[in-house]
């Protein structure tokens, strides 16, 4: 999969209910939730400059940031991502970690990552040695996927995100964070070729702003 175009809108719990019942009525969940939503959690990787995170907040226009991520408390199945922002599109690449590798991963072994065949596996230890790449920022958050194949969109609220003063507790489901100040929803649209009028119209809501909301950035208020 290419560069997608991505829309993210931070939104009130009123939006929320509003948009659940209006996309609900119209588009098809995403069929790998449970009762049409399921449960995230993500390990954010940043250097020791925190570069990923001041990108995000200068709005350079090509940043990346890699994660760790399982879903619905299932940690026998996680995944490594790199995200890859360049002018207003999104990349996403991602590999399966081994427990091996997620070890590695949260102690920063880059020499033990960089013996993987795996290329996004390789890249994440070549950056532990030469950028100082680590651990920084574990965040939870449940979401709302709706699909619609014209246009390849997917259509997500995502909303309860919480964080943890320390990401040591990833494997953990029940590793204690704290809910994000302010208890934001974030809206997000994505797209491959074109957005269908339908959709344009279904997520019109009064007073949003494209581009407002980093998960990553707000959870890193703790640190």
């Amino acid at each position: 999969m290419g560069f997608r175009h991505e829309w993210k809108h931070t939104i009130t719990p009123a939006d929320l209910r509003a948009l659940r019942a209006r996309l609900g009525a119209v588009l098809p969940t995403d069929p790998h939730a449970a009762d049409g939503r399921y449960f995230i959690r993500s390990l954010y990787f940043d250097n020791l400059r925190d570069k990923a995170l001041k990108e995000k907040l200068d709005g350079v226009d090509r940043r990346e940031k890699f994660r760790l991520r399982y879903y619905n408390g299932d940690a026998s199945w996680v995944l490594l991502e790199k995200k890859t922002k360049k002018g207003g599109l999104c990349l996403k690449e991602q590999e399966r970690a081994s427990p091996e590798e997620i070890a590695a991963a949260l102690r920063g072994d880059g020499p033990r990552l960089c013996q993987s065949e795996k290329a996004l596996m390789w890249e994440l230890g070549r950056k532990f040695i030469a950028e100082g790449l680590r651990a920084k920022t574990l965040i939870d958050y449940t979401r709302e996927p709706f699909v619609y194949g014209p246009g390849g969109v997917r259509v997500t609220l995502d909303y309860g995100l919480r964080t943890a003063l320390s990401p040591t507790g990833f494997l953990d489901p029940g590793a204690p964070t704290l809910p994000v100040p302010g208890e934001p929803v974030i809206l997000e649209v994505k797209w491959d070729e074109y957005l269908p009028a339908l959709i344009r119209d279904l997520v019109q809501t009064p007073g949003t702003r494209s581009g407002a909301f980093s998960k990553y950035a707000a959870c890193r208020v703790f640190g």
